[in-house]
């Protein structure tokens, strides 16, 4: 069923040459003594675990689903989960980037992040189970009351409970505003919370003893909309004082959503029953404290969508190379076989390097962000905190959308290298490109991001994050515009910042005379900015490549091939979506309703 080897060759690059992540450490207090040997040597132990131990389980389990027992309302995962997860708990693994005062080894975001993307490689099913969890401990760190932490912290640490977000309902979608759950107040300070949820991945399952839900819910006499929301901790068992499991608590699995992709994660449909729950982050704050978990979760669906791309295109390079079909259009290449090696037609090439420079963008970027939230969390300069925390809160939605808009284009390329193979389940393929496009959807649609981007990340501030961003971009360009060996990569990105900037300000205008222009504009606009920014990480990867290509590491000659075909084959692509996001409104919103 294919193959998966973890990158760490380019993960070393990204973390040691491009980042200096050494050294940026070293700036903050907490993580001053990590290391380069301790980076590689989580990175190598992580690949093994993630191709040993999960990779093997990622097509068995896509196959078999989860199975759920109406009567008793439990849910068994996948052949084998269960015990992946054991060893997962075994090895420290869930405690790795969590606060040591609850357990945690207290290493680095940007350390965990590469992780992820191992474990959404091998497994991206089975790796939602646990990467649910961190985000559960992200929201009960930031909000949770000491008595919470103290109680909660160290059994999501430690792996042996896991953790849920119910957000939205069947009527509702992405606008929380408005749900309908109730939490009834009661005399010893906890709520009793009823309603139902959709769509709650992990939701139920077999895999550790018990999972927390953090479930938004009204309290009696709450503001409508989104002001009146409230978060709680609902457990799936109650737990004593000392941390045992006590009474079951009414939070009951009614059904499996049967999806077209992601079938080893059990996504659920949840039905309180006057469940009892504890409030977080105070009355009518629940969407603050909610937000913790929300960009943890869409910081790692891009990382699902990184992690898809990497093992596509790991396992259509194998079937390119091994494949023969036809002779190459400039003259036989193989002439001890019958044809040769599809790798050596052109548009396969095409295929391949589209997903190549996809997930090699995505790294460095993903990479980036992890540690501008290192900074933002720990650098003891205040200042360089709130740039870092701008920087994050720009870019998230860019991670989710453009990463998982680039996985789905990436995915199906890698199984059109396959032929006919690509859509037979056996090769593995097909799996992919199902899970991909699922994750265009979830954690707010790319739609979503889009406009989260565009409206409140950019207009809302007049541009000032995008303006900080900018002045990076503009800072490596003025650095490097003498040099003439980068002048492919420096001029595409210095033309592609000015039209940003003059596209961010048109719609900015237009969009003040009348919304639905921002509307029309945000998923193209969106994809011009993901651009920017590989760009922009692709020009100093070339700028490093450049200065090493002739050292005898053919690491390097690659590097520096896919950063020509990125800006010469997948740049290109803003001019059409600069005209796009110009277009305007109108076309869109033109016709009435009725006539559709």
């Amino acid at each position: 069923m294919g193959q998966y080897v973890a990158p760490l060759r380019d993960m070393q690059f990204v973390m040691h040459e491009l980042l200096h992540v050494e050294d940026e450490l070293k700036q903050l207090p907490k993580h001053a003594e990590i290391d380069a040997d301790i980076i590689n040597q989580v990175l190598e132990e992580g690949g093994k675990f993630t191709s040993q131990v999960l990779f093997p389980l990622n097509h068995s389990g896509d196959r078999e689903g989860c199975h759920h027992d109406k009567a008793t309302h439990t849910v068994t995962a996948p052949k084998g989960f269960k015990e992946a997860y054991k060893q997962y708990v075994e090895a420290g693994w869930p405690s790795l980037s969590c606060d040591p005062d609850f357990g945690g080894q207290g290493l680095p975001l940007v350390i965990n992040n590469s992780f992820y993307e191992m474990m959404n490689s091998a497994n991206q099913a089975w790796t939602m189970y646990p990467g649910l969890s961190h985000g559960a401990y992200e929201c009960l760190h930031a909000h949770g009351t000491p008595e919470q932490q103290a109680l909660y912290l160290p059994k999501l640490v430690s792996g042996e409970w896991t953790g849920t977000m119910c957000l939205t309902e069947a009527h509702c979608g992405t606008d929380l505003g408005m749900l309908r759950s109730k939490a009834e107040p009661q005399a010893d300070g906890s709520y009793k919370i009823t309603g139902s949820k959709i769509f709650i991945s992990a939701g139920e399952h077999d895999m550790s003893a018990n999972i927390l839900h953090l479930v938004l819910a009204r309290l009696p006499g709450a503001p409508e909309g989104s002001k009146g929301i409230s978060l709680f901790l609902v457990p799936k068992f109650l737990p004593n004082a000392d941390g045992s499991l006590g009474e079951r608590n009414p939070i009951t699995c009614g059904a499996i959503e049967e999806k077209m992709g992601i079938h080893g994660n059990s996504t659920c449909q949840m039905n309180l029953d006057g469940a009892t729950g504890w409030i977080i982050g105070g009355p009518h704050k629940g969407l603050n404290a909610m937000f913790v978990f929300m960009n943890a979760a869409r910081l790692g669906v891009g990382m699902q969508g990184l992690g898809l791309t990497e093992v596509a295109y790991q396992n259509a390079l194998v079937y390119a190379k091994d494949r023969i079909q036809m002779r190459s259009l400039s003259g036989i290449k193989a002439p001890d076989k019958p044809a040769d090696p599809i790798i050596v037609h052109p548009d396969v090439r095409r295929m391949l390097l589209t997903a190549k420079a996809y997930a090699e963008g995505a790294r460095a970027f993903c990479s980036y962000v992890a540690l501008q939230l290192d900074k933002e969390l720990n650098h003891p300069d205040e200042e360089v905190r709130k740039n870092a925390a701008d920087e994050v809160a720009l870019l998230t939605p860019v991670i989710k959308a453009f990463i998982t808009d680039n996985a789905w284009v990436a995915t199906s390329e890698c199984m059109q290298v396959y032929g006919g193979h690509g859509f037979i389940a056996e090769w593995g393929m097909e799996q992919y490109v199902r899970d991909a496009r699922i994750n265009m959807i979830y954690e707010g649609t790319n739609t979503i991001q889009s406009l989260d981007l565009l409206g409140r990340k950019v207009l809302m501030d007049n541009g000032a994050k995008l303006k900080k961003f900018g002045a990076k971009v503009q800072a490596f360009i003025e650095e490097n515009g003498a040099d003439e060996s980068l002048s492919e990569f420096i001029t595409p990105l210095a033309d592609l910042g000015d039209k940003v900037s003059k596209l961010t300000m048109e719609i900015g205008m237009k969009a003040f005379q009348n919304p639905d222009e921002a509307g029309a504009a945000a998923v193209p606009y969106l994809r011009v900015v993901g651009h920017l920014v590989y760009a922009y990480f692709f020009a100093q990867m070339a700028k490093i490549a450049l200065a090493k290509q002739d050292s005898g590491d053919k690491f390097y000659v690659s590097k520096l091939a896919t950063a020509r075909f990125y800006f010469a084959r997948l740049l290109p692509e803003t001019a059409m979506l600069i005209r796009q996001a110009r277009s305007g409104s109108g076309s869109l919103m033109a016709l009435d309703a009725d006539l559709f």
